[in-house]
Order: structure tokens, then sequence, then C-alpha cells
């Protein structure tokens, strides 16, 4: 079976690629468990920051063209791919400096006279990343995994495998060991056996579908999954919030990576007392957004990535509109080729429409009115998804302490959702299990071990 990738903005064919088999995976899956054994598990720990570093450097020095390999497997404007490379060299230089001190022993008080807890890796890791941060999800889960001593298969997505075997290549150009890590091309049926395969451990970052095939696989080898999935994230504005700012970082919030993000804003949720002004000032905001060629760096909005995407869309805000919806800017396709949708806002949006209770994946922003911080929070919390969610007030949130009334992973008062290094990222509910990223992220592949010497 072949793969054909697909330029979004052009509607080009990139390439094509053949598909591992089921046989194939189990192979390299072996491999990788040989590579972990003889070399990579020996390996001091700082050897391992040692080639972090360099890895690092190497993703600064080739960063337009890593960046551009993104925009044309996957669409996004050219400047946040750019961004996204120097993200990726930022994860490396976080744990080189700092994964040494997370993985020390911790002692403990016991009867015994030298108690403590170790942190040994578990092995073999699989992970399964998707198409909207090609090389981002894949540094952000497997640099840690990496430095803890595991090896690593990554499955990506269908949409990105040059992302995947230049990611690769790349490792090795800077010094790991070959097999330390490895893409394995493939649909989901390379995904399903590698949760199926002699691996210690499977991360997957995707949909809420996907993370729970993956969690049932791997539940049934008793393989140990961490999963990293949808969200639906609410930014609520309360009537003393910055208005301006608010708008401003709203709408880079909505549109990043075209609308294409699991902790993008997707509902926004307003008091009644400064919901005009709110939009009024949003709208102004996203009139400034270029849709137009990603590789072009005054573009900000680029395609979908794939024309299905954009179709769904267009049934949701449908549907939505069906209940009442208004759009207020855009909701329709601009006569260019490429899968574009432009951005757009929807007004008289109510909790039960589609374009709330569904993750939107793409340039669309819809505007609920809440008639306190009560129902604010209320209206917030009504979703299966908890993943990240933006409180924007002056005094109101911190005095009331509203973050411990939001029902998700992360909660940013006057600030976007972002990943960050040193911050620990995942969800609850049917947004995931487990954590990446900082020393927690760390330690979800490490076997936490107790010593107790009498």
């Amino acid at each position: 079976m072949k793969i054909k990738t697909v330029n979004p903005a052009t509607e080009e064919i990139l390439a094509e690629y053949d598909t591992l088999t089921e046989e194939q995976v189990n192979h390299e899956v072996n491999d990788s468990r040989k590579v972990y054994e003889s070399i990579w598990k020996k390996f001091d720990i700082s050897e391992r920051a040692k080639l972090l570093r360099n890895l690092g450097h190497m993703l600064q020095q080739r960063k337009k063209e890593y960046a551009t390999i993104i925009t044309n497997e996957m669409g996004k404007p050219i400047t946040e791919s750019l961004a996204e490379v120097e993200k990726c060299s930022w994860v490396c230089e976080y744990y080189a400096d700092n994964g040494g001190k997370f993985l020390e022993p911790e002692f403990i008080e016991t009867n015994a006279k030298d108690s403590y807890v170790r942190f040994d890796p578990l092995g073999v890791i699989g992970c399964i990343m998707p198409w909207n941060f090609p090389f981002w999800q894949v540094l952000r889960f497997c640099v840690p995994a990496l430095f803890a001593g595991n090896t690593v298969l990554l499955k990506h997505s269908s949409v990105c495998p040059l992302s995947g075997n230049t990611i690769q290549k790349a490792f090795e150009e800077a010094g790991f060991p070959k097999g330390v890590f490895r893409h394995l091309v493939g649909n989901y049926v390379v995904g399903e056996a590698l949760a199926r395969a002699n691996v210690d451990a499977v991360s997957i970052t995707g949909s809420t579908r996907a993370g729970k095939r993956v969690a049932e696989i791997a539940s049934q080898q008793l393989h140990k999954f961490i999963l990293e999935l949808g969200g639906s994230d609410p930014f609520i504005v309360l009537k003393d919030a910055n208005i301006d700012k608010a708008a401003e970082i709203g709408v880079k919030s909505r549109f990043l990576n075209n609308g294409q993000s699991c902790i993008a804003a997707k509902r926004f949720i307003v008091e009644q007392d400064v919901i005009e002004e709110f939009t009024k000032k949003f709208i102004e905001n996203v009139e400034k957004q270029v849709v137009g060629d990603p590789l072009d760096p005054k573009t900000t909005i680029g395609p979908l990535v794939r024309d299905s995407s954009r179709d769904t869309i267009v049934n949701q805000i449908g549907q939505s509109a069906l209940k009442g919806a208004k759009v207020l800017v855009g909701g329709n396709v601009p006569q260019m080729k490429g899968y574009f949708f432009n951005p757009t806002v929807v007004g008289k949006v109510t909790p039960d429409m589609s374009i709330s209770r569904e993750e939107v994946f793409g340039p669309v922003a819809p505007i609920i009115a809440a008639r306190n911080p009560t129902e604010a929070i209320r209206f917030a919390n009504d979703t299966e998804f908890g993943l990240g969610s933006s409180i924007w007030s002056e005094k109101f949130a911190k005095e009331n302490n509203l973050v411990k009334d939001i029902e998700a992973g992360m909660v940013f008062v006057n600030s976007m959702v972002i990943s960050d290094p040193r911050i620990p990222f995942g969800g609850i509910k049917n947004s995931g299990i487990g954590r990446e990223l900082s020393n927690y992220g760390l330690k979800e592949f490490v076997n936490i071990k107790s010593v107790i010497m009498n």
C-alpha cells in the first residue's frame, strides 16, 4: 500500500511512500529493543545531554529547511513553521539543562538505613503523532523519553511522512546512535500494529476517537499509555477584563496554525455587559488577517490540511445556523486554489450548538454570551473536553479564585494557552490521560523504582 502526500495550498501531489506491514513493524520494534539493551540505556546522562544540545543547535541552523517541509506538507504559515522549529530547539536545550536533576534519586525516610527512589528507563516506547505540529508534537514527546534512556519508534501522520523521515535523519546527524529514534511510515494500521507490538509504553497525540482505540489495544497488552487528545478550550472574558488585549490575543489564540490546534481558544464565552465591545474589537483584529500562500511571510492564515476538514467546518457552521447562530465575518471559501477557508466569527451562539459541542478544527470563532461569571464557568465546563482554558479578568477571577472551578488540565489567566517545556501539558475528561513536558512528563516514561537497603 502507498501513501500520497498533497500540498494543501496548491493541491499538488508532493510524494508517494510505501507503508510498512505489521511484520515489518514488529521487526523494527525488536531491533529497537536490541539498541536499547546493548547501547542506549548504557549511555551516561551527560552523554545524552550533549547529543540533545547537538540536535538543538542543528534545528536552529537548519530551521528554514525544516520549516519549509512543514509548510509544504500541512499548510501552516511559514512564520509559524519557523517558530515551531525554534521551539523544538528550546525543548532540546531545556532537557539538556534540567533532565539530569529530574532523574536524580529521591531519598526518603524509612526504618531502613538507606532508602531512595530511582528513575530508570522503561525500555521501548511507541508514539503516534499528528500532522498539525509535525516537528513540535514529536520532539515534545520524544526528547524527555529519549533523555530518560528509552528508545523511540514514531508512527507519524500519513499527512507528513517527510517530516517524520527528516526528524529521524536529524537525530542521526546530531550523533544519536542509529536506531535510537526511528520513523515507521504508514497509516492507522501501522499505528495499531505498533500499539500491539513488543513495546513498553505507547503515547498518542490525536483525536479522542483515535486515543480510545490505541488505549484499547495497549490495554490488552498491559502497555502503559499516555493520551494527549482533543480540546474545546474556553476563552472566558469577564466584564473587568482588558478588552483590547483579550480581543487581540483571542484572535491569535484562535487562528494560530489556521485554527488547527488542540489548545486553541475554541469557545469565546463573554460576559453580557461587554460582549458587544469585545465582538467589535475581535472582528477588527480578524479583519487584519491575511489569507494566502503559506510560504509568503505576510500570510497569517494558510489552508486547512484537507478538503474534508473544510467540509466538516462548513457543516458545523450550517448546523449551528439552523439553531440561530449568525455569521458575522467570513463563513465562506475564498476564490483560490487550495483548501482555504476565510477566518470566521459567529455570534448568537448557544452552548447546545454543534459549533460549541464539537471540537472545531479550523479558523472559526464562536462567541457565546454569559449573564455573569458563574454562568460563564458553567458554560466553560459543559463539555466532554478538559484540556486548556483561558480567563480574562483584571481582579475578579483572582479575588474569587476562579481557577479552582475550571475543569481542565491547564488554566491561563490573562494569556492564551500555550505549551511550554517548563510546564506540564495535558488534560482531563476526553482530552486525555497523563502529562508531557516538565519534570512530570519526563517521569511518565520511567520505572519509578523504590530501593530499600537494610
